[in-house]
């Protein structure tokens, strides 16, 4: 089974090469934000709970995600593997996400982060911002802000993977499919 966690701060790219990586290798694409919205919409046990908290304006806990994952994995057993999207970003997701795994007897095969200076990813967002309506993509210093918060809370759990020997890092600046052939090469070497 091929486990992935895309890797790299906003506007990296991750969206794009997620989506090449999913058709290449038949992964399934485990989205937290969209494992949350399809539990709530679906009534189950946890999307009632995670509604509760979203709904009182709390964060939803890293235990009630978990639980989410590891439906996930149970209701897709037959899967080449999983790219993981929006999770882990903490070491402190890390750690239960590889226990779950391995109770699942599977793990992370291969972290890949997309590395981009943050000029390129402000010039990213911005322009994605006339386009996704998204206000947190349109305002210079909440960009600025969001990469600081991937530098200072996200970025250690690269350190984690790569203590494992699970992490590469490709250059996210270049033409789409040389990028992704290189992720592809990093992916390769776990084959």
């Amino acid at each position: 089974m091929l486990n992935l966690v895309l890797f790299g701060p906003p506007g990296a790219g991750k969206g794009t090469q997620s989506e090449n990586l999913i058709d290449k290798f038949c992964l399934v694409h485990l989205s937290t934000g969209n494992l949350l919205r399809a539990e709530i919409m679906a009534g189950t046990e946890l999307g009632l709970r995670a509604k509760r908290l979203m709904d009182a304006g709390l964060l939803v806990p890293d235990e009630v995600v978990i639980g989410m994952i590891d439906h996930k994995l149970k209701e897709n057993r037959d899967a080449a593997g999983f790219i993981f999207d929006g999770f882990p970003r903490t070491v402190a997701q890390a750690e239960p996400l590889d226990a779950l795994l391995t109770q699942n007897d599977t793990a992370i095969s291969r972290m890949v982060a997309l590395n981009v200076n943050d000029e390129e990813l402000t010039r990213r967002l911005l322009e994605r911002g006339k386009t996704s309506g998204r206000p947190d993509d349109q305002n210079k210093a909440l960009i600025r802000q969001r990469v600081r918060e991937y530098n200072e809370k996200t970025r250690p759990v690269a350190d984690y993977y790569a203590a494992q020997g699970k992490f590469s890092a490709v250059d996210g600046i270049g033409e789409i499919d040389g990028i992704f052939a290189n992720i592809c090469g990093e992916i390769e070497k776990t084959r």
